[in-house]
């Protein structure tokens, strides 16, 4: 079996007096694509803020590739092969979509200043077209990001995020506000993103995680209750009391 890629122990995470999270333990091995699932309030949020550097954890460790990420800074995290999406698109409404992903190529070349002249940087117009091609946007390439569909919207963010060639990718659910066709979509990009790294996800809809999902993580008030494959995780009577069975339909 390979190494994990990232490993978390006891990880707790307090706010004032309240506990978000308490003694999360579990592992992420290369090449799967997992889902955290659990009810609202669960600490799946704080929990993926933790993964991706926008949290320090109270107490314990997350370790990636067996280095402990302990102060780490967040825009660190993307050089060392984690980058993430936000659950509100995040993209530069008035430039061009390729314009969109070739800053965020630039802003990784030349962090400190990502208005550098464009002619110091000519590869990097490949690298973001390269990318819009892997999200299936390389055709809107010179549209203005504002104006496309709301599920172009989120393949340009999962572009910006590639653009790094993360090993791991953390998308905080990918398929917020779209409809069905949409959400078709964006689960045959993931399942072609998947073949090619690591995935996290966050997400509402059950019967998307249960049909995309190598393995389901269940949070419940801040704890770990469970941890399986999508078959493991629809018949384990804790998880059906807490959230499968709560009238979501999909137990």
């Amino acid at each position: 079996m390979s190494a994990p890629l990232l490993a978390v122990e006891n990880v707790g995470m307090k706010f004032g007096g309240f506990i978000a999270l308490q003694g999360v333990t579990t592992e992420f091995r290369p090449g799967r694509v997992t889902s955290i699932i659990g009810p609202n309030g669960a600490g799946k949020s704080t929990f993926f803020n933790v993964l991706s550097g926008v949290l320090t954890p109270s107490t314990g460790s997350v370790r990636f590739k067996g280095d402990d990420l302990k102060g780490t800074r967040q825009h660190e995290f993307v050089h060392r092969g984690i980058a993430r999406s936000y659950q509100i698109t995040n993209i530069f409404p008035d430039l061009s979509v390729h314009e969109n992903v070739r800053v965020a190529a630039q802003a990784g070349r030349a962090r400190y200043n990502i208005w550098t002249n464009r002619n110091r940087f000519p590869e990097l117009d490949a690298r973001a077209d390269k990318a819009l091609e892997s999200v299936g946007l390389i055709a809107k390439r010179n549209e203005t990001a504002k104006f496309l569909a709301h599920g172009q919207q989120r393949a340009l963010e999962i572009a910006i995020a590639l653009i790094s060639d993360p090993e791991l990718l953390l998308l905080d659910e990918p398929t917020a506000g779209m409809g069905p066709e949409e959400t078709k979509e964006m689960v045959a990009l993931l399942e072609k993103l998947a073949a090619e790294r690591t995935i996290l996800l966050v997400e509402h809809k059950m019967k998307m995680i249960l049909g995309l999902s190598d393995r389901i993580l269940v949070l419940h008030h801040g704890q770990l209750i469970a941890d399986g494959t999508p078959h493991e995780i629809q018949t384990d009577p804790e998880v059906r009391r807490v959230y499968l069975g709560q009238n979501h339909g999909y137990a």
